[in-house]
């Protein structure tokens, strides 16, 4: 489900030539569809028209594996979305009325289950709920809207039993509801099943998006996901199931695109004498982690036809470690999956896969409570007070309350952070992380739940992932900052998806001028094993290069984008065509996405810096006709006609995104730049104070203002703004050089003189 207002308003800006911030976006937004009548999805079983093999459907998979379909019946995944009816429809249609939001009522018309609600016009009106979506702990219902639409309904259906405070309608975006101009209302763009979540919820799914009508003719081959989501098309294996002597050169999958064999998972034993846990029989290991994070890694789709067992990154580009979504030591913090998490585990990186704990087909836990996790760990060690130091049978004696604690999304959806990793109160203080024992003692600080731990173990772990501290030295702008990146980087024992964050870190931000030879750090990034590292390692120009004929997708087009504003081709034919090739993918990429306005800004940095501002200008343009509350389009757009000297024009385009997204920081921010250079103080100055409201915490909109404010005569206010910003950014030098000036214009020379010393220390001033 999109993730809220915060988290769109904040995406991250990157400077990308000619002038142009531009944003490039990993999203995973839960969302709607549509049906045939409507002009919608269709069943399509047919396969590419190339010989490649067709989908048939699960049933057609029931006769020989009857165990593994009967397993599958009921699990969330065949229940991920089914036409709306009596037995799909877990809601009270019975003219309930939603008491919040718009006061919706839903009801029934003979066979069709209906809601009155607020449409995208603004009126009330009857709608047909056309299918349902997903089923546990809530369920979501979908409403056709012109041009091939399906729009997840915003109030859900909480099915929990009652008594665990279940079964009833509920809001999801209570502030949303009735208003058709937010962004959250269902009916805007971010609650669009076509171009989200639609491949994770179906089988076979073709978006079939038209730009130049803005229509969708969406196919899939199976209305939730099945068999062949997971294993490929199956008409191959099929024709080898009813002949296999007319078959006899299929293949060791006899015609599966994607067999994991009689038992994908990993096996493990308690070897005493070693003193642990070692693996042993086979396992598909990578195989099946990579197949199950086609669904369960925050990603953006770059390619639509996945060919089944290449890596995740071939079909998506995987959201690295972005403060928005994770916390500097990785711990989940937006809504992320679990990919994302579960590759940053010693449990990954031990060989442990899905199947491990939960059983493929019915995707249900292989066992409760703790009994999970002395599947491999002894209990004799693990399961007992001494380890826990909780009494047994107590909420705290459980692993996961410790090593996975839950975070809820959607109200109500409480879900595990995968990382599975050891409880660090110690680093809540320094890095402002949440951690598992004050998640419960909540009376309690990080500091006295640092001590019992302590307390309890002198020389206690402190795990796999020790990468936080420099994820957040960099983000923070601390002194030292690029060289723990690039000790991070350098260490292969830390997980991929951190050294790539790190990778990327260095590229975006002034950590990188810390360091001696950044280039090289890319260069050798560009042979490591992981993608995601290959992929981050191809921001930097001069590893692009050896990146555009790499095997994985994801990395191919993040060496052209980086490529793009090559001023002269690749002197060698071979190299020039490899180029073209990869920049062609990028472009597809861009086109899958094209329902998308974060696709066409994409597209817009692309086109600048090749030096096209005329389709760049066009490309911003779509994207805000797509959402006219999209601020990273508008901003940019501002940026491009400021450049060309029409302030004017600058001004009417960050006006007309304010009034649709008006709580947005960064617009406020950037019409009070925009204010600034046209002389308007007062203007500037009211609409910097906005910035400094709407995003507290941001240390560059504290900085303006209060500049602001000095000039404005008020430097004790400017002096309170920037003392406050630096208790929680601490290392934000423009603000303590600010500091420096503005106490030594107010002749406290002892308080400037403070301020000169942090920057000497840090090597900023003579």
């Amino acid at each position: 489900m999109a993730s809220g207002r915060a988290q769109r308003w904040n995406r991250g800006l990157l400077l990308v030539g000619a002038g142009l911030m531009i944003l490039v976006v990993s999203l995973a937004l839960h969302s709607a569809w549509r049906d045939p009548a409507a002009g919608g999805p269709t069943i399509d079983r047919r396969g590419t028209g190339d010989g490649a093999p067709d989908f048939v459907g699960s049933r057609a998979c029931a006769g020989c594996h009857a165990e593994q379909h009967q397993a599958w019946l009921g699990s969330h995944h065949q229940l991920a979305m089914q036409p709306a009816s009596e037995t799909s429809v877990l809601g009270d249609f019975n003219q309930a009325r939603l008491a919040d939001g718009d006061g919706a009522t839903f009801f029934r018309d003979g066979d069709a289950f209906m809601v009155r609600t607020t449409g995208p016009q603004g009126t009330v009106r009857d709608y047909p709920i056309h299918y349902t979506f997903g089923v546990e702990p809530l369920q979501q219902y979908l409403i056709a809207l012109p041009g091939g639409r399906l729009q997840a309904f915003g109030t859900a259906w909480d099915s929990r039993p009652r008594e665990q405070g279940g079964q009833r309608w509920f809001a999801l975006y209570p502030e949303s509801q009735g208003q058709p101009s937010s962004p959250l209302h269902w009916s805007a763009i971010d609650q669009n099943w076509n171009g989200a979540c639609a491949h994770c919820h179906s089988t076979g799914l073709r978006k079939h998006y038209d730009a130049k009508t803005q229509r969708y003719a969406t196919t899939f081959s199976e209305v939730s996901v099945g068999c062949e989501a997971c294993h490929g098309p199956g008409s191959a294996h099929l024709a080898w199931a009813r002949d296999p002597h007319g078959h006899a050169n299929i293949g060791p999958g006899h015609g599966l695109s994607l067999d994991f064999g009689k038992d994908a998972r990993g096996h493990w034993r308690y070897d005493a004498s070693a003193g642990r846990v070692i693996g042993q029989g086979p396992r598909s290991g990578a195989l099946e982690v990579e197949t199950c994070a086609r669904c369960h890694a925050l990603g953006t789709p770059i390619h639509e036809d996945p060919v089944h067992g290449q890596p995740v990154s071939d079909e998506i580009r995987v959201a690295l470690l972005d403060p928005e979504l994770y916390f500097p030591d990785g711990q989940i913090k937006g809504e992320v999956f679990e990919y994302g998490s579960f590759i940053q585990s010693r449990m990954f990186h031990a060989g442990v896969t899905c199947a491990n704990c939960h059983e493929p087909h019915s995707a249900r836990l292989r066992a409760e409570g703790n009994g999970l996790c002395t599947q491999c760990h002894q209990a004799a060690a693990y399961d007992t007070p001494a380890h826990s130091h909780h009494p047994a049978g107590s909420a705290g004696s459980q692993c996961v309350a410790c090593h996975m604690p839950e975070r809820t999304y959607m109200r109500i959806d409480g879900r595990r952070d995968h990382s599975i990793r050891v409880p660090r109160p110690d680093l809540s203080a320094s890095l402002g992380t949440p951690n598992a024992c004050n998640q419960c003692h909540q009376d309690r600080s990080p500091a006295w739940a640092a001590g019992r731990i302590d307390h309890w173990r002198a020389a206690h772990t402190k795990g796999l992932q020790r990468f936080g501290p420099a994820l957040w030295a960099a983000g923070e702008g601390a002194p030292g900052a690029g060289q723990s990146l690039e000790r991070l980087i350098g260490d292969p024992e830390q997980p991929a998806i951190a050294r790539a964050t790190a990778l990327s870190l260095l590229a975006d931000s002034a950590a990188g001028n810390q360091i001696d030879d950044a280039g090289s750090l890319f260069r050798q990034a560009a042979d490591d094993r992981s993608p995601l590292v290959r992929r981050a390692a191809a921001r930097h120009p001069s590893a692009a290069l050896a990146l555009l004929d790499d095997p994985v997708r994801a990395v191919r087009i993040a060496a052209a984008e980086s490529l793009a504003a090559l001023a002269a081709p690749p002197s060698s034919r071979a190299a020039s065509q490899t180029l073209q090739a990869a920049a062609g993918q990028y472009r597809q990429a861009q086109a899958l996405n094209a329902d998308r306005p974060e696709a066409h800004l994409g597209l817009a940095g692309f086109h600048a810096a090749q030096g096209d501002l005329e389709r760049a200008q066009a490309e911003l343009e779509t994207a805000l006709a797509l959402d006219p509350a999209f601020v990273p389009a508008a901003i940019n757009l501002a940026d491009f006609h400021r450049a060309q000297g029409h302030d004017d024009r600058a001004e009417a385009v960050l006006r007309e995104a304010r009034r649709h997204a008006p709580e947005a920081p960064a617009l406020s921010y950037a019409l009070g730049l925009l204010e600034v250079r046209g002389g308007h103080h007062k203007q500037a100055l009211e609409a910097l104070a906005a910035a400094r409201r709407q995003a507290p915490d941001n240390p560059e909109y504290a900085y303006v203002y209060a500049l602001a404010l000095n000039e404005r005569g008020d430097s004790a206010g400017a002096i309170e703004v920037l003392e406050a910003s630096l208790g929680q950014h601490p290392f934000h030098r423009p603000s303590i050089a600010a500091l420096a000036s503005f106490y030594d214009q107010l002749g406290q020379p002892d308080q400037a003189m403070r301020y000169q010393r942090m920057l000497r220390q840090w090597g900023q001033v003579p």
